[in-house]
C-alpha cells in the first residue's frame, strides 16, 4: 500500500522508518533541507516539497503535523484522499472532517517506538476503514482499536506520551547508578536490558506480582520500594497520565 506522509518533524520520521518495511511511503513537507536530510537516512522513501495546491486525490494520507499546524497545511490540500489517517493529539474527528475531504477519517496515536516496529498505536474512526487502519499501524507493532475518541485521548496519554515517562525513568536510575559509584555505560546497559526484561514479564504477569516476587522481607528491593512510595511515585505517575488526558481534551476544544 502506498502511504503519504504529510509532514517531516519527529514522529514522521518514526513511521516512516518502520512503515517502509512494508509499505511504498512518500513524506511530503514544508522544508526542503529537512526532506533531503530524511531523504539521506530513509533511502528507501520519496519526498516533495508541499505544494500551495498539493492534490491528495485518492491518497492514503498519515497527517502528521502539529496541530496548531492544521489550518495552515490543511488549507494548501485539494482533492479528497482515500482515507485519512491523523496522528494530531487531541484533534477531533469532526474537526478534522471540516478542515480535509476524505472518504474516512481516523484517528490514531502512535509513538516514537514506530522507527524500530515496536509501537503502540491506538486507533478510533470510522469502522470502514478498521481493517486497513489495523493493517497499517500492526505493521509498526501493536495496534489497539478502541470505540470512543475519549478513550483514544486516555491511551495516548498512555502509549503516545509512555516513552518520555519510561525514558525519564531509565535516565533516574542510570543516575542513581553512577551516583553510587558506578560508570554510566554500564548504567544504561543495565537499565536497558531491565527494560527489555520486565517488558517480557508483563506479558504474562500483573504488574503487582513481579513487584512481589522480587520484594524479600527486610531485603534491598523493599527498601528501595519503600523509598519510591516516600517519593509519591505512583502518586506522580498517575497524575501525569490524567494531565497528559486533560491536555489532549484540551487541544480538541481549539
Amino acid at each position: 500500500m502506498k502511504l503519504t506522509l504529510i509532514g517531516n518533524g519527529v514522529m514522521a520520521q518514526s513511521l516512516a522508518k518502520g512503515l517502509i518495511k512494508n509499505h511504498e511511503v512518500e513524506i511530503i513537507g514544508r522544508d526542503e533541507n529537512k526532506l533531503k536530510a530524511i531523504q539521506e537516512k530513509i533511502p528507501g522513501i520519496t519526498t516533495k516539497i508541499l505544494n500551495d495546491q498539493e492534490d491528495i486525490t485518492d491518497k492514503n494520507i498519515l497527517f502528521c503535523v502539529k496541530p496548531y499546524a492544521l489550518h495552515s497545511v490543511s488549507a494548501r490540500l485539494v482533492g479528497k484522499a482515500s482515507t485519512l489517517f491523523s496522528i494530531l493529539a487531541g484533534t477531533t474527528l469532526d474537526t478534522l472532517k471540516k478542515q480535509i475531504e476524505a472518504k474516512h477519517y481516523v484517528r490514531t496515536m502512535p509513538n516514537v517506538a514506530a522507527s524500530v516496529q515496536f509501537s503502540t498505536t491506538t486507533i478510533t474512526g470510522d469502522k470502514e476503514a478498521k481493517n486497513t487502519a489495523i493493517e497499517v499501524f500492526s505493521s509498526i507493532g501493536k495496534a489497539i482499536w478502541v470505540n470512543t475518541e475519549n478513550q483514544l485521548d486516555i491511551a495516548t496519554a498512555i502509549a503516545g506520551s509512555g516513552p518520555a515517562y519510561l525514558a525519564l525513568v531509565a535516565e533516574a536510575l542510570a543516575d542513581g547508578g553512577v551516583k553510587a559509584g558506578l560508570e554510566r555505560h554500564t548504567c544504561y546497559e543495565l537499565v536497558q536490558g531491565l527494560m527489555e526484561g520486565t517488558a517480557k514479564l508483563l506479558k504474562a504477569n500483573h504488574p503487582a506480582i513481579i513487584k512481589d516476587s522480587v520484594m524479600s522481607p527486610g531485603g534491598t528491593t523493599a527498601a528501595g520500594v519503600a523509598q519510591l512510595e516516600e517519593g509519591k511515585v505512583r502518586d506522580s505517575m498517575i497524575k501525569a497520565v490524567n494531565k497528559a488526558y486533560e491536555k489532549a481534551c484540551e487541544l480538541g476544544k481549539k
